[in-house]
């Protein structure tokens, strides 16, 4: 269900609104809403509340290169087995064994993620359900991709990756992984952010809210 198109968001809210329209038509068994934080979280939260499904939040941290933190070269999972932008890795003659020190590290932040966000709530169980992986938008994918792997491995039935806009090659990689369903895949894409008129940064402050509120909900 990838599609090309060229459209902008005003927020992510809107973007969630939208993506809820296109997946309240298809059937879906017993379905479970994660929010990619931090960013997803808003667009899962308008999934969720369009599908009755509960939210929860899944986190994958971004894995750098040496010396160069901002420049992410693959990502892990509280709880999964990292994954690596194969090209980045060519590119810069790096080898998944020169990151195990950085990917622990993130990984431990990933686990003191979850339990802030969670504040202290069990995480919902994806075991033979649906399983709705939303972010704001994917540009190499790598985060998506090992919260993808993550899920496969707690066993869920299905796994959909909903996003409002990607790159066109990362949602054709990814769509080996999971069903992807994308409302936006511009032929020209070089960052998420473009395609929104508000992409301010996500707080962790406005993801405790969300999901403080659906919980009392």
């Amino acid at each position: 269900m990838i599609r090309t198109g060229v459209e902008m968001f005003a927020d992510r809210v809107d973007a969630g609104r939208r993506l809820a329209a296109r997946l309240r038509a298809m059937a879906w068994s017993d379905p479970v809403v994660l929010g990619l934080a931090r960013g997803g979280v808003p667009v899962a939260r308008e999934v969720a509340a369009a599908l009755a499904a509960p939210l929860d939040v899944a986190v994958a941290r971004k894995i750098g290169a040496p010396g160069r933190p901002e420049l992410g070269v693959g990502a892990v999972t509280a709880d999964g087995p990292p994954r690596y932008h194969a090209h980045a890795l060519a590119r810069l003659g790096l080898t998944p064994a020169d990151l195990y020190v950085d990917c622990e590290r993130e990984r431990a932040e990933a686990r003191r993620r979850l339990l802030l966000y969670r504040g202290g709530r069990d995480r919902l169980p994806v075991a033979g359900r649906d399983v709705l992986l939303v972010d704001d938008g994917l540009a190499t994918g790598v985060s998506a991709e090992a919260a993808i792997v993550a899920l496969h491995a707690r066993e869920a039935r299905r796994v959909v990756l909903a996003v409002p806009v990607s790159a066109a090659d990362t949602a054709t990689r990814l769509s080996a992984r999971a069903e992807v369903v994308c409302l936006v895949t511009p032929a020209r894409f070089s960052a998420v952010g473009e395609w929104y008129d508000d992409f301010a940064q996500t707080t962790d402050a406005e993801v405790l809210d969300l999901l403080a509120r659906v919980h009392r909900e």
